[in-house]
């Protein structure tokens, strides 16, 4: 779901077939918006196959804090996903307690905000709600969706992460553009 809501938000008329074509367009987009996807789980073993993430086992973790060292421009990174177990700001925040730091929130809102300082400069955190099929329940559940399903009954949980993702994607207050 993450490609139809970035689609949906920066307009991009994305295809949605497997050729190199639709390979391409995302690219051009990731390189046009500096935007850098990594995913923390490196590899990892299931016994059903399905996407969820309490379904891992035998989790081998990308070493994020490597990851910023590479990039020393990047001062924002957005999870897609939160805090409950293994998502990737659980598995991030591991990493993070493994190397004596820690996340200090910065608005308990959704979408959550956390700083942390490393390699001299100050990271901000963005957990967003999972773009995940599975998500679709606790976003059910969250009172701002209630509230706009009720004024629009038409409204879904599409319509709620575009509104969620856009607020950051979009967003000038961020530096987003070194994600």
């Amino acid at each position: 779901m993450l490609w139809p809501v970035l689609d949906s938000i920066f307009k991009l008329f994305l295809r949605f077939d497997n050729s190199l074509a639709a390979v391409e367009q995302r690219k051009a987009f990731l390189r046009r918006e500096r935007i850098g996807i990594c995913d923390i789980v490196a590899s990892c073993k299931r016994q059903k196959f399905d996407a969820s993430d309490l379904g891992m086992q035998a989790i081998k973790l990308r070493d994020m804090l490597f990851q910023l060292r590479k990039h020393p421009n990047l001062t924002t990174i957005i999870f897609t996903g939160g805090n409950s177990k293994n998502g990737p700001e659980y598995f991030f925040r591991k990493q993070l307690k493994e190397n004596g730091l820690l996340l200090t929130c910065a608005d308990y809102q959704v979408p959550r905000r956390h700083t942390f300082f490393y390699s001299k400069r100050e990271i901000i955190t963005i957990s967003l709600t999972s773009p995940s099929n599975a998500a679709n329940r606790a976003i059910g559940s969250m009172p701002l969706y209630k509230t706009r399903k009720v004024k629009n009954p038409h409204y879904t949980t599409f319509d709620f992460r575009i509104e969620q993702y856009g607020q950051v994607f979009l967003s000038e207050d961020d530096n987003i553009g070194e994600k």
